[in-house]
């Protein structure tokens, strides 16, 4: 039971994180926490010494543990280590992926275009994220898609601001149709070119001057 209590509070936090429900600086009171998992303090504890551990959390002498702030320059290189595992992703998923899966992959594509054509570029944001996971789960590697969430729970930071800056929404949804394109073509190779052009615009996207953000848009 304590190896369970723990893992729930381990996964229910790494989620919360990883959503930006908990935002890099947010304090994780472990009271608080435990009543809200349905956890003791002890698991919310254990949990929370997993997650400094993997780089999402830190503590701060006389003022417990919070979610850590990661720079721009961390940022980038967090983005530059997915780089290859996305590809790899990419490249598993053109070989793996079933024909239910093109046609859900298809949709929720045009579901994007739906959201930028809208203006609203929050759920945009949103639907990205959940394309990402959707390749990760054709791809079946769950060794680089267990490293991949890992990286990307570190770049919760500012993660819609990338999505909501002018110009940006179009330019990543070109990118990332070029990846469902080839994706469902079942075409290895230029999927992960499209995956790794995608991260590369990235990249270069968060080295602009004066920018400050974070996250996979």
């Amino acid at each position: 039971m304590g190896a369970a209590a723990r893992e729930s509070a381990e996964h229910a936090l790494r989620a919360a994180i990883s959503r930006g429900d908990m935002p890099p600086g947010h304090r994780l009171v472990e009271g608080d926490l435990a009543e809200l998992i349905g956890v003791n303090r002890s698991s919310v504890r254990l949990a929370i010494d997993a997650l400094i551990a993997e780089g999402l959390v830190e503590r701060i002498p006389n003022r417990g543990a919070r979610v850590r702030v990661v720079s721009t320059e961390e940022a980038v290189a967090i983005t530059e280590c997915r780089m290859p595992l996305e590809g790899l992703l990419a490249r598993k998923a053109a070989e793996r992926i079933t024909d239910g899966e093109v046609g859900r992959l298809r949709a929720h594509l045009h579901a994007m275009g739906d959201a930028v054509d809208s203006g609203d570029l929050l759920k945009y944001s949103e639907l990205i994220a959940q394309l990402h996971g959707m390749v990760r789960d054709a791809a079946r590697h769950p060794v680089a898609a267990e490293l991949v969430g890992r990286l990307q729970a570190q770049l919760v930071r500012h993660q819609f601001r990338l999505s909501l800056r002018p110009g940006r929404p179009r330019v990543s949804l070109r990118e990332l149709t070029a990846l469902v394109d080839a994706v469902a073509a079942r075409d290895p190779d230029r999927a992960e070119a499209a995956a790794v052009a995608h991260v590369r615009s990235v990249i270069a996207a968060l080295t602009e001057p004066g920018q400050d953000t974070g996250g996979l848009a």
